[in-house]
């Protein structure tokens, strides 16, 4: 009696390696390291780093900002733009560039008068 190779079922996924974040950097860390660069990263060159379409591109750059990263658009002398994350150095800068967290207590409800 042969044993036969098994085969995985056609609507079973094949296994997919995980893979390692000290050899294989996420998309995001892979945007941000662009980002931090002295020169920044076009939309373009971000996209390919990724495989990313043009509107993901640009939403992850808003969900950044959202985050609090300061991001600046720079044209370069190609006609080019590219983005770069800033970072505050001054502490006044970095205090406004920091999203707010102080909200103002609600008010309370005036007292009724007693009739």
């Amino acid at each position: 009696m042969t044993t036969e190779p098994t085969v995985n079922h056609p609507n079973t996924p094949p296994s997919v390696p995980k893979r390692s974040s000290a050899t294989n950097p996420s998309k995001s860390a892979t945007v941000i390291k662009l980002l931090l660069r002295a020169r920044g990263a076009t939309p373009v060159e971000l996209g390919a780093a990724t495989d990313w379409q043009a509107h993901s591109v640009r939403a992850f750059l808003s969900g950044l900002r959202k985050q609090g990263r300061v991001i600046v658009r720079e044209a370069r002398k190609s006609g080019e733009f590219a983005y770069r994350i800033t970072v505050p150095t001054e502490p006044a800068l970095a205090a406004s560039a920091a999203p707010a967290t102080d909200t103002p207590a609600p008010l309370a409800p005036a007292p009724r008068e007693q009739a």
